[in-house]
């Protein structure tokens, strides 16, 4: 017998970019993301009432005081199925970096010249910073030769020979302003209470490799919560609330999180001996809430983007590793790349192209050394401190 509890795993989620800031978007299948946990929380600012009563009980808060609405989502990678458009969890990530992803739809090689040099028997209309992929590894075009030629951020395994197809990507740079998402929480059973988050601004975004499987961890600051229990007929521009699209089949493939590749170095090396490394992207998001005449934010404003990579790896008397300390005494920028999985269409790669090591900190308290980089922080030259690749 039922005891009519809601079970947690009964849950699906959805997301789908905002036009206009905590206007709810319509959603459809596609929408749907392999949410692992998301939590969210409102709190009401109760000023501290000075008025003298006569007695020490609290009288109370009036109707109306403003809000604060906070959330947190964890979900896992998995594979790019649609590749003529964007991943479900697409949203979060354009929230978080900004710019409009750049999508390349594949081409034909024409051999290469060298390690790092890609070419292409037609032109390739690619631009620095968007990513390529082939035989099951991602790399990041860094400079433009000519129209049909492009250099990358480490070579290939194994070489590019004249006619071998070179896959889709899609690739999410950074911009200075931001946009921002709803994330639809839906239940079952249909009469229990379904939430959307509204006006939802990506303040910290953070991937990292290593773990049980791959997943991306978003977090922020959101306009509102609305629910199907307290709707009230107008809540983020809508007239009712939405009902959740029709379920079909959905891809539940993950990817371990032991899987891909990971490169550093002045001249790239790919390393082995990487235990965990993660990447963090904060916005500095403020939202405009302290306006007179209102309860609730009327927009966002970000701040000074920061982006910094965490990496812990053992000691090894070999050149790439002395490289690495040697870069971090001096204060000379690496690059970074990071590639998560390793089968086309499962393909997630960061790329940040001028990271200061900090000196790393010593851990010898296992049978191996190990050196942990901490708070390394990226730097660039105008919104192009960090790229994010699907492919």
């Amino acid at each position: 017998m039922a005891c009519g509890y809601i079970s947690s795993n009964d849950n699906r989620m959805y997301v789908a970019l905002e036009a206009v800031y905590s206007q709810v978007p319509a959603i459809s299948t596609v929408n749907r993301i392999p949410a692992v946990k998301l939590t969210a929380k409102q709190q009401l600012e109760r000023p501290q009432r000075r008025d003298k009563t006569g007695t020490r009980t609290y009288p109370g808060t009036p109707a109306g005081l403003r809000k604060r609405t906070t959330w947190d989502l964890r979900t896992y990678m998995t594979g790019w199925t649609r590749q003529d458009g964007a991943p479900a969890y697409g949203p979060l990530f354009e929230a978080a970096m900004g710019g409009m992803p750049l999508l390349f739809s594949g081409g034909t090689s024409a051999g290469n010249a060298a390690p790092t040099l890609l070419s292409f028997a037609a032109p390739h209309q690619l631009a620095p910073g968007q990513a390529v992929t082939f035989g099951g590894e991602m790399r990041f075009v860094i400079s433009i030769a000519d129209q049909t030629t492009v250099e990358l951020s480490a070579p290939f395994s194994i070489a590019t020979a004249a006619g071998s197809p070179v896959g889709a990507t899609m690739t999410y740079e950074p911009a200075t302003s931001l946009g921002t998402a709803s994330i639809f929480d839906y239940w079952s059973p249909s009469a229990a209470v379904q939430r959307i988050i509204n006006g939802a601004a990506v303040d910290r975004m953070r991937l990292q490799v290593n773990g049980d499987y791959h997943q991306f961890e978003f977090s922020g600051v959101a306009c509102d919560i609305i629910d199907s229990a307290s709707f009230d007929g107008s809540a983020g521009s809508l007239t009712a609330f939405p009902p959740e699209p029709a379920l079909n089949q959905f891809d539940y493939t993950i990817v371990p999180g032991h899987l891909g590749q990971i490169w550093l170095g002045n001249t790239p090396d790919r390393f082995y001996t990487v235990t965990a490394a993660q990447v963090t992207l904060e916005n500095g998001i403020e939202t405009r809430d302290r306006e007179f005449g209102s309860d609730s934010p009327r927009c966002i404003s970000p701040g000074m983007r920061s982006v910094t990579a965490d990496v812990q790896l053992f000691e090894m008397n070999d050149d790439a590793t002395r490289g690495l300390y040697q870069a971090a005494r001096q204060g000379s920028p690496v690059s970074l790349m990071l590639q998560l999985g390793e089968q086309a269409g499962q393909l997630v790669g960061i790329y940040l192209k001028s990271v200061i090591p900090e000196v790393p900190e010593f851990n010898d308290g296992e049978s191996r050394l190990a050196w942990r980089f901490s708070n390394c922080r990226a730097q660039g030259t105008g919104d192009d401190e960090i790229y994010v690749a699907f492919g």
